[in-house]
């Protein structure tokens, strides 16, 4: 319901519905990176590895963890966050109602991270996939099998897995058919999700999505 986009010069643009204020973007949001929005905050990663996050401060949204440097991607969903820092290790805050920002013990290596409703997933450098918070739906329980991934996205109780070979593989919530991944679906180099539907970005240019329709 709101769009924050990052624009030459490091300037961020935000448009849509303001509730909230994350799209009252503040003046310590300069030299960004990247952005993620989630429901009415959004955040900017900047160029020194910080992170500054605005809007509606509930749960914690907003309450970056003091002294956080060194930040490389940042995934926001509802009320909660996951940064991936330069040494493989993650950070997450908000609200953390079903252990979403527990942090794993000895969790490593990692490359992607992902935010979903109640959720979080990391991605190793060895391919695996790592996720906690709720588990209802089975969002936590990655395929036994499931290797060569490379990123990682999360939606409402579900989740979804890019492949090296461009291939996806999804699990968890299906009642909109949003972890039903079309049949024969290949050459997809990115992948995002909504609440209960799916969208994949081919290397030819094209996109396909799945799941809720309404």
């Amino acid at each position: 319901i709101f769009v924050i986009e990052a624009l030459q010069r490091s300037q961020i643009l935000g448009w849509g519905w303001n509730n909230g204020g994350p799209l009252d973007v503040p003046a310590n949001a300069s030299s960004a990176t990247s952005i993620t929005a989630g429901e009415m905050f959004s955040s900017a990663l900047k160029s020194d590895g910080s992170v500054v996050a605005w809007g509606y401060s509930s749960l914690a949204r907003t309450s970056v963890p003091a002294g956080l440097t060194s930040a490389v991607a940042v995934s926001a969903s509802s009320a909660h966050s996951v940064a991936l820092k330069a040494d493989g290790s993650v950070v997450a805050w908000g609200n953390n109602n079903s252990g979403q920002t527990v942090i794993p013990a000895g969790l490593s290596g990692v490359v992607a991270v992902a935010a979903g409703y109640q959720h979080s997933l990391a991605v190793r450098s060895d391919g695996t996939v790592v996720a906690w918070g709720n588990s209802a739906s089975g969002a936590i329980q990655p395929p036994a099998d499931l290797g060569n991934v490379t990123t990682a996205a999360a939606g409402n109780q579900f989740s979804l897995a890019l492949r090296s070979d461009g291939t996806v593989v999804a699990w968890g919530r299906n009642d909109y058919g949003q972890t039903t991944v079309p049949v024969g679906l290949t050459g997809v180099t990115a992948i995002a999700t909504g609440q209960s539907h799916v969208l994949a970005l081919k290397s030819d240019g094209t996109v396909v999505a799945w799941g809720n329709n309404g």
